[in-house]
């Protein structure tokens, strides 16, 4: 398979890693991301695209993409406001889109148990809920993307939520997220359930980037020759 990779971080390098020792090709390696640099890739020659940048730069390269007919996976987190517009363009340019906020395989089997769980806890108001994530001190967006999946996955059945809140502090009507930023922390979330006599949690805790990146790679080679927006759900079938 052809991959085009639009940042060259940590991320980029690891997935490059992972296709070529599976026998990819990687066409293009874009560092810092600009429609410049994507427009010198000829979209014939491109297969997929697999997306980690900014917040700033995300969606303009995803639009890029699908108005080219570039199939392309996206993990840039932050810029969440403008997927409708991103769901637009995809169904304009009759695109192939795939998002995760985060494409690990453990997580997204944390975010389905999450949301079990949330729809049996809500039956029990005495327990107090909230969410705490710890990234290492480079990751610019806050909360992360991770934690305000899980926390959508929650208000899905605690509709006496109005939302989430990233503070400390309870807010009455808020699902609170605690935000913690620690040196060479991959990424932790912790989802709690606290009482007066006991307390429940589940948790998820990354060793390594390897899971991300390889739940990235595969969702780029499933995404080709499919029309449409997709998620994790669909590639694993939860």
């Amino acid at each position: 398979m052809k991959i085009l990779l639009i940042g060259y971080g940590k991320m980029g390098k690891t997935i490059e890693q992972l296709a070529l020792a599976k026998g990819h090709e990687i066409v293009g390696k874009i560092d810092h991301a600009s429609i410049a640099q994507l427009s010198d890739f000829n979209a014939q020659n491109t297969e997929v695209a697999i997306e980690f940048t900014h917040p700033e730069a995300a969606f303009g390269n995803i639009a890029y993409c699908l108005e080219n007919g570039i199939p392309v996976v996206s993990g840039s987190t932050g810029w969440q406001e403008r997927m409708p517009e991103a769901k637009e363009l995809c169904e304009k340019h009759a695109g192939s889109f795939m998002y995760a906020s985060n494409f690990s395989i453990g997580v997204n089997l944390f975010f389905h148990f999450n949301e079990y769980i949330a729809s049996r806890m809500q039956q029990y108001p005495e327990y107090a809920i909230g969410i705490r994530e710890i990234h290492h001190t480079q990751k610019v967006d806050h909360p992360s993307g991770t934690a305000i999946t899980t926390a959508e996955g929650i208000l899905k059945s605690y509709r006496n939520l109005d939302g989430w809140v990233n503070e400390e502090t309870e807010t009455e009507g808020k699902l609170p997220i605690v935000s913690e930023r620690t040196d060479d922390v991959i990424g932790t979330h912790i989802v709690r359930y606290a009482s007066a006599i006991d307390e429940i949690e589940l948790s998820h805790v990354a060793h390594s980037r390897t899971g991300f990146a390889a739940g990235a790679l595969m969702a780029a080679e499933w995404l080709p020759g499919k029309k449409g927006v997709f998620g994790m759900k669909d590639l694993m079938n939860l």
